[in-house]
C-alpha cells in the first residue's frame, strides 16, 4: 500500500491513506496534544469474486493510532458510500469511538431498505445523526458538519476549526481534483442544482483553505491527489470554475452522468452501509449473505 500522504494545517496534523482499488481517500485527523484522533470515511476491501472481506487498510491505521498511542474519539462519515465498504463498524468494536453522519441518512436508510428488501432496524447503527453546523469537539479543535448534498441527500463536509475559524474542509465527494470536476449526482436522490450550490458554499471560505477529496481517478500524468484548496477549484476545477453558471454546471454534469457505468462495488456497499459497514449475521451454516436485484434488460 502507498505510504499516507502528510500535512500541517495550524495545529491539526492530517495523515491521507490512499485505498487504490476503490480510489478512496481516508483522512486521519490528529490533535497531538490531547492525543485525540479522528478517522474521515475508513475502508473496507472486497473481493467480489471471492466475496471475502479485507481490513488491511483499517488494520493499517488501527496500528498507527496504537504506534502513537492516540484515542479514536469518531470515525467521521461522508455520506453512505456506493463505491466501497465502510470500515466504520470494524473500527468502532475495536476502539469504542463514535459514528456520526448527517441527520439526513434515515431518509436514504429507509430507501435502501425498501431497494433491498430489507427488515426495518431494529436500532439506529450510527452514534450521531449530525444537524448542519452542529460540532464536536476534538481537543483544543472543532469539527463542524456542514450539509452539503447533491452526489446524495445526505452528504457532509467536516470543517476544521482553530481559534474559532475554519482552517480545513473534508468535503466527500461534492468536489474531486480540478481536472476532474466534481461527484456525480445520478445515484438515488441526487441533484445537480442542490451540488452546484453546495459547493458554492464550501468555495465561499477563504481561498487559501484546504480541502481534502473522498476520492482521485488520476489519469496516467499525475499521482494520485488528496487535496487542493479553494483558489484552485475556483480558478481550475473543469466543471465549476468562477464563470460557470449554475444552468451550465448542470448541463455538464447531466451529460457526464449519462456515461457512466455504476461503481463495482455498488450492490454490496449500499447493502452494508446503511449499517455503518456491519456485515451480515451468518445463517445456520456459518456464511453470511447479501442480495443482489436481477434484471433481465
Amino acid at each position: 500500500m502507498p505510504a499516507p500522504f502528510l500535512s500541517h494545517v495550524g495545529g491539526l496534523e492530517v495523515e491521507s491513506y490512499f485505498d487504490p482499488a476503490s480510489a478512496t481517500f481516508s483522512h486521519l485527523l490528529i490533535d497531538s496534544p490531547s492525543r485525540q484522533a479522528m478517522l474521515i470515511d475508513p475502508v473496507l476491501a472486497l473481493e467480489a469474486s471471492t466475496g471475502r472481506i479485507d481490513t488491511q487498510q483499517a488494520d493499517r491505521i488501527l496500528q498507527r493510532l496504537q504506534a502513537r498511542e492516540l484515542r479514536l474519539s469518531a470515525i467521521l462519515e461522508t455520506h453512505l458510500h456506493a463505491d466501497h465498504i465502510s470500515a466504520a463498524d470494524y473500527l468502532r468494536s475495536l476502539t469504542g469511538a463514535r459514528i456520526a453522519v448527517s441527520a439526513a441518512v434515515p431518509a436514504v436508510q429507509k430507501s435502501l431498505r425498501r431497494l433491498y428488501k430489507l427488515p426495518p432496524l431494529s436500532m439506529q447503527p450510527f452514534d450521531l445523526l449530525m444537524a448542519d453546523g452542529e460540532q464536536l469537539n476534538f481537543g483544543e479543535l472543532q469539527v463542524q458538519a456542514w450539509h452539503t448534498p447533491g452526489h446524495t441527500p445526505a452528504c457532509l463536509s467536516w470543517l476544521v476549526l482553530q481559534e474559532g475559524r475554519h482552517s480545513a474542509a473534508f468535503v466527500g465527494d461534492t468536489l474531486l481534483a480540478p481536472d476532474l470536476g466534481t461527484g456525480r449526482c445520478d445515484f438515488p436522490g441526487g441533484d445537480a442544482r442542490q451540488l452546484y450550490r453546495s459547493i458554492n458554499r464550501l468555495l465561499s471560505l477563504p481561498p487559501q483553505t484546504p480541502l481534502y477529496f473522498c476520492h482521485d481517478y488520476p489519469p496516467q500524468e499525475r499521482d494520485a491527489a488528496w487535496m487542493t484548496t479553494v483558489e484552485e477549484q475556483r480558478q481550475c476545477n473543469l466543471q465549476v470554475r468562477d464563470g460557470i453558471s449554475e444552468d451550465a454546471y448542470v448541463a455538464l454534469r447531466q451529460q457526464r452522468d449519462a456515461t457512466l457505468a455504476p461503481p463495482r462495488q455498488m450492490q454490496a456497499a449500499l447493502q452494508l452501509n446503511l449499517f455503518a459497514g456491519r456485515l451480515p449475521e451468518p445463517l445456520s451454516d456459518g456464511q453470511r449473505y447479501m442480495k443482489v436485484p436481477l434484471s433481465l434488460d
